[in-house]
């Protein structure tokens, strides 16, 4: 019956019975919905497809493991977001750990208060210049950068998947913005 009826499921509806069963066949249903915009939200983040392929298939091991803490707050596309760029933000910050001077994080970063930027200033940038922008700001940064403005995640849903206030993550996204366009334009 699952086999008939599993790929109609919501994703909530899904989830709870993977919970209630651990089903693999059902499993394999949220992995066939979500495998290649985890895929592409780990590409986002790696130079190497074959890193991405490696994270992509850790975040579904531990994902199995992880979804009992799946609460619902949020949709579970956005917290499944979250979850993948934690993972590569993890990923990225054990590999730098040994390689100092990548990634200099002003300790008092709290304290500063950078100048607003626009959304229109981030939509305007060229492509390639925000990309290699990206690559030189601090993950978390560009994580919830990505949320924002790639996949369109509001404010309190990024707040309800990364456990957050809203306040956080709207002075988060102030903060990366300016040192994005920082970055930019020192390009």
């Amino acid at each position: 019956m699952a086999e008939n009826t599993s790929g109609t499921l919501s994703d909530e509806e899904l989830i709870r019975k993977i919970t209630q069963t651990n089903d693999t066949h059902l499993f394999g249903v949220l992995y066939d919905r979500y495998a290649g915009i985890v895929y592409n939200k780990c590409i986002g983040f790696m130079a190497s497809h074959e890193t991405a392929q490696d994270l992509t298939q850790d975040i579904f091991v531990k994902l199995f493991v992880k979804l009992k803490s799946f609460n619902g707050e949020s949709k579970f596309s956005t917290w499944l977001y979250a979850f993948t760029y934690n993972h590569c933000v993890n990923y990225i910050q054990r590999e730098l750990k040994g390689k100092k001077g990548e990634f200099s994080v002003n300790e008092d970063i709290e304290d500063e208060v950078p100048d607003e930027v626009s959304d229109q200033e981030i939509f305007e940038m060229k492509a390639q210049n925000l990309k290699a922008a990206l690559a030189l700001i601090h993950p978390e940064e560009k994580a919830i950068l990505l949320m924002k403005y790639q996949d369109n995640i509001a404010v309190k849903d990024i707040a309800a998947a990364m456990e957050l206030g809203e306040s956080a993550v709207k002075m988060r996204l102030m903060r990366a913005k300016a040192n994005l366009v920082k970055k930019y334009n020192s390009l």
